[in-house]
């Protein structure tokens, strides 16, 4: 299995974004998972497909199809596993927990379960994915610090691992058709800071005012989504425009100021969740 490191090719830009001058408008589906108070939704395609788990205590992944049509999806004899990423081909990935506590990615292609560590950890997620065999995720090291990479499955089985600037840990979150990846990463102040790498160029994500911003999803119509935490600690997602650099602050109605936007599909539909824990309800946006 090949090791090759992805260069940055520019230097730091710091997003500097003012708020979006048309926001729009979303209609709010709240989604529970039957006989359970715990349903994060965290991935969508472009056919409305989503990928998901349930249960606070214990995970358990599904995809979900509109309105409630729920298929249980989890690694075969995993402890845990939460579904996170999934394609336009209703392919997903996540990662799951083992008998011993371990935790690795995996991948899902019709039903066929892949797991996908990078060589030598032993804690690794995958999540997000595209229809081009490529998905985003980490590993941790021993010093539990948090690596990003991209896992090219199409190309015998390729870790591109990615440096991110004045991190002390990071991730990746999400990757679209064009290879445009999303993430966050923590700085030695224990900050969070969203990303965004294109072709090498290099973007920090912090939403205006906000003390915390972590990028969780990318669609291919030059749109991110993520959370932010504002100044008075409560959480909410946003909508991040690539051409014009503008942010939309989204919350749903029931969960103001605990809301996470996890993904984002071509249509512009938001899933994600809001609540607290050890009780979170699912969503999903329509614009």
């Amino acid at each position: 299995m090949k090791r090759i490191a992805l260069a940055l090719t520019s230097a730091l830009l710091l997003c500097t974004a003012l708020w979006a001058q048309e926001p729009a408008n979303y209609s709010f589906i709240d989604i529970k998972f039957p006989h359970d108070t715990f349903t994060q939704l965290l991935g969508i395609n472009k056919l409305g497909e989503i990928a998901g788990y349930h249960g606070a205590t214990i995970n358990k992944g599904f995809t979900l199809e509109l309105p409630k049509h729920f298929t249980n999806e989890n690694y075969p004899k995993s402890a845990q596993t939460q579904v996170i990423g999934i394609n336009d081909a209703g392919n997903t990935c996540g990662f799951y927990i083992d008998s011993a506590n371990v935790t690795h990615g995996f991948l899902d292609d019709n039903g066929k379960f892949k797991t996908v560590d990078y060589p030598g950890t032993t804690f690794n997620q995958l999540l997000g994915r595209n229809n081009r065999s490529q998905l985003a995720g980490y590993y941790q090291d021993s010093a539990g610090n948090f690596h990003p990479y991209i896992y090219d499955e199409g190309d015998k089985g390729i870790f591109e691992l990615i440096t991110i600037p004045n991190a002390v840990s990071a991730q990746a979150t999400g990757i679209n058709q064009a290879g445009q990846i999303v993430g966050f990463y923590i700085d030695s102040a224990t900050i969070n800071h969203g990303w965004f790498l294109d072709a090498g160029e290099f973007v920090t994500l912090d939403y205006p005012g906000g003390t915390f911003t972590q990028a969780l999803g990318i669609n291919n119509m030059n749109q991110i989504v993520g959370t932010y935490n504002d100044a008075a600690g409560s959480t909410h997602g946003f909508v991040y425009n690539i051409t014009s650099k503008t942010y939309q602050s989204v919350d749903d109605p029931n969960g103001i100021g605990t809301t996470i936007v996890n993904g984002i599909n071509d249509k512009g539909w938001l899933v994600g969740f809001w609540g607290t824990s050890p009780v979170n309800t699912g969503f999903v946006a329509k614009p």
